[in-house]
């Protein structure tokens, strides 16, 4: 029998609908039963694409015996992290608080009230390497609540009161040139100057970090910045992180050297590596840069597409529970594909020996260096896809989160008007359209729809900052003014709901009471929300002429300055964002009738690598384009007008003048 939660929207929670855990979904009515039974809250947190969560809900979740124990004991509360971030947040904390790390599937156990008594991660089936089996956890659990509850309730209290107080960010200011110069060098000590990235395994898309420098790059000239940059994204491209035949990238590599990923592919990833691939391209002419963009904005629209115009949130890290079952391949499967030679050759080209570089003798597939015959390779490529295809498929976590989709369309936006690829924008476009439709609802943002139905957990910050992001690069790619409209009214949303005067917060002003109210400063896998709204507010304030917005933009930078000072692998979109500052506002409005000569000077436009230039194309007088307003051709040419930090030069009507304007003095 299908348990409490048959009718949630989220495809994780979907994936315990049949468990004989009696599973209820976060709210009032969990912690109303858990007073009304004198029962701890057992909340068990995890997301759709997670493997060792799906690892977990086969050993204990699928038992009957432990199932039994869970529902005697225990209200037990199923979270995807993903729908409800504010939830996951608090918890996480106090996880990280109480066992130094944290995780999923994270398991938390609670008072009836929600304050937070002992936090955990993964528990086996059996006791091992130290770590007590999870029945033994419970039973150990149900007798210290019923033997020893005021020492529970006491830790609960001190839990929930630190994880209360806020992190001291130090005194706010201007985060200076000299400041991101600074966060340059402390990040060239953690790079690893032989296979990219920073760190140790395992290795993580640095993509804020990635922005950051080339923005830097682009500032200072600099080659120390544009070098990491450059050779953490080859190597990632060329790495078996990197989907060498269909393209996009998975969430992490288990090694130093980007050789086997954990193969879950994130929207969020491959909307914020799209954009990097896409600014290194701009910036060096590169092609292989651009090739890793095209492959990367094709897999978004291709896979991750889904039928109401959204992007779906991931492809799952299992394929019938096993990892990399659709992705590694042996030299024997290679040749039963492609044939002798062929196969023989693709070994050698991807990097597949008889020894393995993945598990049981397979390997992934890497592209350490290009082969001299290039539609060889093209036509290898479409069979081992054709052949893959034959296998059994990864599942796909088909919520459509707000922040997440933010982030692909300002990617599939850029991606559209550099490249000249029409489709691209549409997508984006698409997404936008279904965003502004079903997840705006009576004035606020809503987190996330599935199949066209928004679902009831609200928009935090990130979701705010991340699409409005995306819609102020479409109202660039497309000259609409509904766009703008759209991430002004989201903007005004972040200033009277999230930031007051105790500072911002990851939750709006009248969201649902948790234990305590969540804000990180610092990036995750996706801008922190901080940072997120500071860099749309900041291009907000370019393209709407509105020093309120800039002034938004800085206040929230400069409250990170200490982060981006002491701590810039955490801070690096905040630091993105103070390049920005630092550079803008270039705002360049290219007014005229459609044809070559709009396109050239577009085109020259755009080509700016200026963190802090926005650039909008169109009619002279557009309806709701304030950069073209009053903006007329000259002469019934189109003309191109550059203002640089609200100052104005005169139009231009060719590219070589347009391209002197551009350059900084």
């Amino acid at each position: 029998m299908p348990n409490r939660l048959a009718d949630a929207t989220s495809p994780y929670l979907l994936q315990h609908a049949d468990n004989p855990v009696d599973w209820r979904e976060w709210g009032p009515d969990a912690f109303a039963e858990a007073r009304e039974r004198d029962v701890p809250v057992l909340v068990s947190v995890g997301y759709a694409a997670c493997h060792w969560c799906h690892v977990m809900a086969h050993e204990s979740f699928e038992d009957e015996a432990t199932a039994a124990q869970m529902n005697a004991g225990f209200v037990c509360v199923k979270v995807d992290r993903e729908e409800r971030p504010d939830v996951d947040g608090v918890y996480m904390t106090a996880t990280q608080a109480l066992t130094g790390s944290g995780g999923w599937p994270m398991t938390v156990f609670t008072t009836p009230d929600g304050r937070p008594f002992y936090c955990g991660t993964y528990f086996p089936p059996r006791p091992a390497h130290g770590v007590p089996s999870f029945r033994q956890l419970l039973t150990a659990v149900t007798e210290a609540w019923t033997q020893r509850r005021d020492e529970l309730e006491a830790a609960g209290t001190r839990i929930a009161e630190g994880i209360s107080r806020r992190l001291d960010l130090g005194s706010p200011g201007p985060v200076a040139a000299a400041d991101l110069d600074a966060a340059v060098a402390a990040l060239a000590g953690e790079y690893d100057g032989r296979y990219g990235g920073f760190g140790g395994a395992p290795k993580f898309p640095p993509s804020m970090l990635l922005e950051f420098l080339l923005r830097a790059h682009a500032r200072t000239g600099g080659a120390l910045p544009l070098e990491m940059a450059r050779r953490t994204l080859e190597a990632m491209a060329r790495g078996g992180i990197c989907d060498q035949l269909a393209g996009g990238f998975a969430r992490y590599s288990v090694d130093e050297r980007w050789v086997v990923p954990h193969f879950e592919k994130m929207l969020y990833d491959n909307a914020l590596l799209l954009r990097a691939y896409l600014h290194l391209w701009r910036a060096t002419g590169e092609p292989w840069a651009r090739r890793v963009a095209d492959a990367t904005a094709a897999f978004l629209v291709r896979d991750l597409d889904t039928p109401e115009g959204g992007f779906a949130s991931a492809l799952d890290a299992d394929t019938e529970g096993v990892e990399g079952l659709t992705y590694a391949w042996t030299p024997d499967q290679l040749v039963e594909a492609l044939g002798e030679d062929d196969g023989r050759w693709a070994a050698q080209v991807f990097g597949v020996t008889d020894a393995g570089t993945f598990e049981h003798g397979s390997s992934t597939l890497q592209l350490l260096h290009d082969p001299d015959d290039d539609a060889r390779l093209a036509a290898v490529r479409e069979r081992l896809l054709a052949a893959r295809a034959r296998r059994p498929q990864p599942a796909r976590d088909d919520k459509v989160v707000t922040a997440w989709n933010g982030l692909a369309i300002a990617a599939l936006a850029e991606h559209g008007v550099l490249t000249g690829s029409p489709a691209s924008v549409e997508a984006a476009r698409r997404a936008a359209a279904l965003v502004a439709d079903v997840h705006w609802v009576d004035g606020r943002l809503r987190r996330a729809s599935r199949h066209g139905v928004a679902g009831a957990p609200a928009g935090v910050l990130e979701d705010h900052g991340d699409l409005a992001e995306g819609l102020l690069a479409l109202h660039q790619a497309t000259g609409e003014g509904r766009w703008l409209e759209f991430a002004g009214d989201l903007l005004d949303v972040v200033a009277e709901q999230f930031v007051d005067a105790d500072g911002w917060h990851d939750t709006a002003a009248d969201a649902e009471a948790l234990v305590s109210r969540p804000f990180d400063p610092a990036d995750g896998p996706t801008p922190a929300g901080i940072a997120a709204a500071a860099g749309a507010a900041v291009t907000f304030s370019a393209l709407a002429g509105s020093r309120r917005h800039r002034e938004l933009g800085e206040a929230a930078v400069g409250s990170l300055g200490r982060l981006v000072r002491r701590a810039p692998r955490a801070a690096g979109w905040a630091a993105a964002v103070a390049e920005a500052l630092l550079a803008g506002p270039l705002e360049v409005a290219v007014s005229g009738p459609s044809g070559p000569g709009r396109d050239a000077l577009a085109a020259a436009a755009r080509a700016s690598t200026n963190p802090g230039a926005v650039v909008v194309v169109g009619e002279p007088d557009a309806p709701g384009v304030p950069l073209l307003a009053g903006r007329p051709a000259v002469d019934g040419r189109p003309a191109a007008y550059v203002c640089r930090g609200f100052v104005c030069a005169a139009p231009v009507t060719d590219v070589s003048a347009l391209g002197a304007a551009l350059t900084p003095s």
